[in-house]
């Protein structure tokens, strides 16, 4: 046998003994017998597990492979404390009334702020008021938003909303949503037609200032890679297990940095995690 074949039988053996021995020590609690791969070593303790968890190999979805030395995941307030430096000092100001903020919400769907701030803006010229809406044509809506995409589908849902709103309340205002219980708050403005979790959760944040969180692509997408969020929970289940992670007042900058973080840094398809702050605590690092 030459030395380059000896020395992969090698490495086999003792990865296969390293796994064996985990395997044997997990099923002994934390006990390793005196047989095992390293019989002059003293067991494992608690405290050796938990750095484990950084040693060992990692493998990220695109392939690549990393060893780490991370301790443990980050918790929201750490990575808060992180964005920040980053980021700035992220403070919450009313950007719109409850009810512009609610159709502005339905708008952003599945476009970028640019287009849906523009099929708002034309949408306000076409039809002035709320009011105005309610004996419009579905396809005088579309027209006027179609700028913002998907059109045919925004436009009635945007109707019925204003419909169903005035036939509740007499009246566009939903600022009475400020004073009601979250949970209440959430569970009226989702029983609009069309308005999800991440709707609702936009109007109560955004326009009332209420600690409701939404879960869009980023927020999502970089709370699973950061370990907060099982791989196989969806965005809309994200919604309640991520806010109940957080303080009232960590809800509106843990939003909006890890918004800013997911398009400059965390991005979809090529993520920059050399150049992440996060890093040190990301299960999906690739370093």
């Amino acid at each position: 046998m030459g030395a380059r074949e000896h020395v992969i039988e090698l490495a086999q053996d003792l990865r296969q003994g390293f796994w064996a021995c985990l395997a044997r020590s997990a099923r002994a609690g934390s006990e390793l017998r005196q047989t095992d791969l390293f019989p002059d070593h003293r067991p494992p303790l608690d405290t050796d597990t938990k750095s484990v968890y950084g040693s060992s190999f990692g493998y990220h979805k695109g392939g690549c492979a990393r060893i780490g030395s991370r301790a443990s995941v980050l918790t929201p307030r750490e990575i808060i404390d992180l964005l920040r430096q980053e980021y700035g000092e992220l403070r919450w100001r009313p950007r719109s009334d409850a009810m512009s903020e609610l159709v502005g919400t339905i708008l952003s769907q599945n476009t970028s702020d640019t287009n849906s701030g523009r099929a708002f803006a034309r949408l306000l010229v076409r039809f002035p008021t709320w009011e105005s809406l309610l004996g419009a044509d579905p396809t005088a809506i579309a027209e006027a938003i179609r700028v913002g995409g998907l059109a045919g589908v925004k436009a009635p849902r945007i109707k019925a909303i204003v419909e169903e709103v005035w036939a509740r309340l007499g009246s566009f205002d939903l600022s009475f949503l400020a004073k009601m219980p979250l949970e209440e708050a959430k569970a009226w403005l989702r029983s609009l037609p069309g308005v999800g979790p991440k709707t609702a959760a936009c109007v109560l944040l955004f326009a009332l200032g209420r600690p409701a969180l939404p879960v869009d692509t980023h927020v999502h997408r970089v709370a699973k890679r950061l370990g907060l969020v099982p791989p196989r929970v969806g965005a809309a289940d994200a919604h309640e297990l991520l806010e109940g992670m957080l303080a009232p007042d960590e809800v509106y900058p843990f939003h909006m940095s890890l918004i800013k973080h997911g398009r400059r840094i965390c991005k979809a398809q090529r993520p920059l995690c050399p150049q992440c702050v996060l890093a040190h605590g990301c299960p999906s690092a690739v370093l």
